[in-house]
């Protein structure tokens, strides 16, 4: 098959699997329901940008224009846990535009930090939105940029409404969700691959036209600015730094043990096989002697 029409069938078909409303198998456990809803101003505190934001007890709306964009941050830095929060992207034109939750101990440890990501990559109106999940690890970020980077599709137009956006941070291993499936695990294979120093929680609105769509051909347009990011429903349930040595996150999963249950990782699977549009573990391009845990 030429390359060209692959790639218009895939996004065909994947138009057509939205538009069914075909979603993953049921999981089976909804992780977010035993975690509180927390309000925005018991968690978070403006980080940059505050003409660019309105907040209310329970959400936040952040925007960009061609002056700035907008950035939160929590109150506390954590050593592990839960950390979700809905949110609703802007529809149109946003190529260029990256919205994000996400954890990082970048403003402690500049040039050596470590970052669990929720990212989504704006895109132009004929295409969809990509979210991209990520972990940087002690520095590999920074000036010699490591990626671990797995990047999807989603089985919903996220401008339509909210749809909840969470990962699990663990000592042993890292859970990505998307309204309460698994779409994604990374697993602690040595301590040179995965995060262990305390983070904060992060969310943004910001210009990354040098890489975030298409690998920066299609750049911010601010003829359609303002581009806006809307959050609610904060899920943050996590281990304070320096907190008990007893705290633990909770768990994901029905099981005592925290791991997912085989439900779970069967609608992981299913949103793999069916969504999933790049996996760094598969690259060809990359150096794998840099990502040995793949």
């Amino acid at each position: 098959m030429a390359p060209i029409f692959s790639l218009f069938l895939s996004f065909v078909m994947l138009s057509w699997s939205i538009a069914q409303g075909q979603g993953p198998p049921s999981p089976g456990y909804s992780p977010s329901t035993s975690v509180r809803t927390v309000k925005f101003d018991q968690v978070f505190r403006n980080l940059w940008g505050p003409q660019h934001q309105r907040a209310d007890q329970d959400s936040i709306t952040i925007w960009l224009d061609k002056t700035s964009g907008s950035g939160f941050k929590s109150i506390q830095p954590y050593q592990s846990g839960y950390f979700g929060t809905a949110m609703k992207l802007q529809p149109g034109y946003t190529a260029g535009v990256i919205t994000s939750f996400y954890l990082s101990n970048n403003e402690d440890h500049p040039g050596n930090h470590d970052e669990i990501d929720i990212e989504f990559l704006g895109t132009t109106p004929d295409e969809l939105y990509t979210l991209q999940t990520n972990v940087y690890i002690k520095g590999s970020g920074d000036g010699n940029i490591i990626g671990r980077e797995m990047k999807f599709h989603l089985w919903f137009d996220p401008t339509q409404d909210f749809h909840n956006y969470a990962a699990l941070w663990t000592p042993s291993e890292i859970i990505f969700f998307v309204d309460d499936v698994p779409i994604r695990r990374y697993t602690r294979k040595s301590e040179a691959t995965f995060p262990t120093r305390p983070m904060w929680v992060y969310g943004s609105i910001w210009d990354a036209s040098t890489w975030a769509t298409d690998n920066g051909r299609y750049k911010a347009n601010y003829n359609y600015q303002p581009f806006v990011g809307k959050y609610t429903n904060f899920k943050i349930s996590g281990c304070i730094a320096g907190g008990p040595a007893s705290c633990r996150p909770p768990s994901v999963s029905p099981s005592d043990t925290g791991s997912l249950s085989q439900q779970q990782l069967e609608a992981m699977d299913w949103v793999q096989r069916n969504y999933l549009v790049y996996d760094y573990c598969q690259d060809p391009k990359r150096d794998h002697g840099q990502i040995p845990e793949c």
